[in-house]
């Protein structure tokens, strides 16, 4: 008998406990225990806005780039208020584009704005260009309020599922007081290890005033039967949920970065592999310019260390023009004379034939701060003989320091160099062989080089004509060259422009275009109107994706699709009467400056 009462009273315990449970479970996902510490402030008139454009202050963000939607209002505003630029473009792509340019001229955080469902799916391309060229940007999506979340409410789908893949960090800020910290985050993650795009999604009701909410969520009459005031009593809840401890005081600061560095022997190990070469070559790319070490700095190691190199990328001018060490023609050749090659911030992807282009015999030191980018293909064409996960700059100022000394003979670096002369002499030959009609890009392109003043930036966006101007034109000094990178996205030029000359107020912020890829960004000329963005464009004119016309009429026979038109004719010469007066005035302008008076830019090949 007493056995059973005490198996009795177990079970009821158990009960009670799993009850108690149960109750203080559904009170956590009411919300209710939370409310015990915050409160909710019901005649603020503040709003989640000016959380967001605070985080942004604090993080030393000077433009905001959006395409405007009634999502976002609350933040465009507020950042407008505190002083952040707001720069509103014609295409969301641009807006993220923009940002792009930003993070990667000044080593902070790019950031754009955009409005919900399709606002957001129109910077997908932009998104994943970021990634690719490990961009820390920062992507504030607007979404359908927190009760509205798949019951078919405007513009709403899954947008978390959409930006998973594309970036390093996505949250969606479901109350007012995690707006904040969730930012903090965000940003930190994006420039954190390897760089890259994140996402915060913000619903809407979030970023309105609570006045203004209230209105959206709580029926004004009264609702009658018991359904109705569960219902009443639900809407009251959660929007108490949503406001709780939304004005408490909160550090907006940035949060440490994790920054990955190579140990001592590593270095080590790579400075004896260094120490016995006798024809050394580097290539440095992108990664090289990372924070924190300054170009400058990153620069000074370079000459120091005295070995000659290929600049890629973001890395491009970091010698300036025609500087000994810059070796810029012939890459694959050199690559198969070095006895030690350094990849620093380079992996071995299409750009270096996935590894093949390299020799077997070569001692490869290989530095990034990614390792799964760094192991590339090296189980099939190539082996390094040191991988190195760390940052890049910092990895070359210490080589340099354990290196120091060091010199290596003068005949390796003036046999790249000659190498480099004999193939600019077949350009320069290129350059003077008469065209059967319009303009020879090669002389167009050497004019440019010429024309290019030392506070130049420049913004390529093509393919064919790009592709020539890469081999011609040489960036003034570091951080002076913008291209999408890897992912190879037409279309980026008008946005990397506006991010450059907003950075670089003083700087010529030059855009070589194709004319395919012109088509991208011709609305955006717009953009540059209204916000007083003075830019210089340039398109190489031949009619047609060249680049894939070359290739596709041998192979397969057939133009189909690569033919475009002489677009941008004077008024009366133009099939259509001549409707792009004001374009081919940009255009001529230009050419008659850099030629001497050109014709009309239906000319321009």
């Amino acid at each position: 008998m007493e056995a059973s009462a005490g198996a009795f009273s177990s079970v009821l315990l158990l009960a009670f406990g799993a009850l108690v449970i149960a109750v203080l479970g559904a009170a956590q996902r009411l919300g209710l225990l939370s409310r015990l510490v915050h409160t909710v402030d019901t005649a603020s008139i503040q709003h989640g806005g000016e959380s967001v454009a605070a985080v942004l202050r604090a993080h030393g963000v000077r433009f905001l780039f959006t395409l405007v939607g009634g999502h976002i209002s609350p933040l465009l505003v507020a950042c407008e208020k505190l002083g952040i630029r707001v720069v509103d473009t014609r295409h969301e792509v641009t807006a993220v584009f923009a940002a792009d340019a930003v993070a990667r001229l000044t080593g902070t955080l790019g950031v754009a704005a955009v409005t919900a469902g399709p606002g957001l799916t129109n910077t997908v391309t932009a998104v994943k260009n970021a990634q690719i060229a490990q961009s820390p940007v920062l992507l504030l999506g607007g979404a359908a309020g927190t009760l509205l979340q798949n019951r078919g409410a405007l513009q709403a789908i899954d947008q978390m599922s959409l930006f998973r893949p594309l970036c390093k960090f996505c949250a969606s800020v479901q109350r007012v007081r995690d707006i904040v910290p969730t930012l903090r985050a965000a940003a930190a993650a994006a420039q954190s290890g390897t760089p890259g795009p994140v996402f915060v999604e913000l619903p809407i009701d979030v970023l309105y005033p609570y006045f203004i909410v209230r209105k959206e969520v709580v029926p004004a009459m009264p609702p009658k039967g018991l359904m109705g005031r569960v219902v009443s009593w639900y809407l009251e809840n959660h929007l108490a949920n949503l406001f709780a401890g939304a004005w408490e005081p909160q550090p907006e600061g940035p949060l440490p970065l994790d920054i990955p560095q190579a140990s001592a022997q590593q270095v080590q190990r790579c400075v004896e592999i260094l120490s016995r070469a006798k024809r050394p070559l580097i290539l440095l790319g992108s990664q090289a310019l990372l924070p924190p070490i300054p170009a400058d700095k990153l620069r000074a190691a370079v000459e120091t260390l005295g070995v000659p190199c290929f600049l890629g990328g973001m890395a491009r001018g970091l010698l300036g023009r025609n500087h000994p060490l810059h070796i810029r023609q012939n890459r694959s050749a050199a690559l198969k004379k070095a006895d030690v090659v350094l990849l620093a911030g380079i992996i071995c992807d299409f750009r270096l034939s996935y590894g093949r282009v390299l020799s077997r015999s070569s001692k490869i030191i290989i530095v990034n701060r990614n390792r799964k980018d760094m192991l590339i293909n090296s189980d099939i064409f190539w082996k390094p003989q040191e991988a190195v996960q760390g940052d890049v700059g910092s990895f070359m100022v210490k080589l340099v320091e354990g290196l120091e000394g060091q010199t290596w003979a003068s005949d390796w670096a003036e046999e790249l160099r000659e190498a480099d002369r004999q193939k600019e002499q077949t350009f320069r030959e290129k350059a003077l062989m008469p065209a059967a009609q319009h303009l020879n890009p090669v002389r167009v392109l050497q004019l440019v080089e010429e024309t290019l003043p030392d506070n130049s930036i420049l913004v390529v966006d093509g393919g064919d004509f790009v592709g020539t101007a890469a081999h011609l034109v040489q960036p003034r000094g570091p951080l002076r060259w913008l291209d999408p990178g890897a992912f190879g996205t037409l279309g980026v030029g008008a946005g990397f422009a506006l991010g450059a000359k907003l950075c670089r107020p003083d700087a010529e912020v030059w855009c070589l275009f194709g004319d395919g890829a012109f088509g991208y960004s011709l609305i955006e000329f717009d953009t540059f109107v209204r916000h007083k963005i003075p830019v210089m464009a340039l398109i190489g004119n031949d009619a047609g994706w060249t680049q894939i016309s070359r290739e596709q009429v041998p192979c397969l026979g057939s133009n189909v699709a690569c033919g475009l038109a002489y677009t941008g004719e004077w008024p009366g010469q133009g099939r259509d009467g001549g409707s792009c007066f004001s374009l081919c005035w940009a255009c001529v302008s230009l050419l008659d400056w850099l030629h001497g008076g050109l014709g009309p830019c239906h000319h321009l090949t």
